[in-house]
């Protein structure tokens, strides 16, 4: 069964969960980079590449979840609703020697996210109706 969480975006461009979030994530999930569908608000549904751990290239001191949605946005998304779907496992957390071998591992986990979210198994969740929330329904107080 895959993971759903819903959330209200606090960043504009790297969607990150809040602290309360990430905390109620199931406490034996491995660190590591994973993949999904995500949408915002009631809008479209796209591929999307999702970090948890601790970051180690920029040092981090708590735990963070990361979404990286595999599409360009015309307008900032600030204060929408995320909801996020994972379906699969890329790889382990591991730190990096530079800035673009980071860069680098991103772009191979995008490129395997959407090798993986083609798959018939993967891509029927995109239709889901977890990503559609009915008008005027509050979610996480907003």
């Amino acid at each position: 069964m895959p993971l759903t969480y819903k959330c209200t975006l606090s960043k504009i461009f790297a969607a990150n969960f809040s602290e309360q979030v990430v905390e109620s994530f199931p406490s034996d999930i491995s660190t590591g980079i994973y993949y999904g569908w995500a949408c915002v608000g009631n809008g479209d549904v796209h591929k999307m590449v999702l970090s948890i751990g601790w970051n180690p290239f920029y040092k981090n001191i708590k735990k963070s979840v990361e979404t990286h949605i595999i599409h360009t946005f015309k307008e900032d998304f600030y204060g929408e609703i995320l909801s996020i779907v994972i379906t699969g496992y890329i790889r382990p957390e591991k730190n990096f020697d530079s800035l673009e071998a980071l860069i680098s591992a991103i772009q191979e986990d995008i490129e395997e996210a959407k090798r993986q979210l083609d798959l018939p198994e993967h891509l029927k969740l995109k239709e889901d109706n977890f990503f559609h929330l009915p008008e005027g329904k509050i979610v996480n107080n907003h």
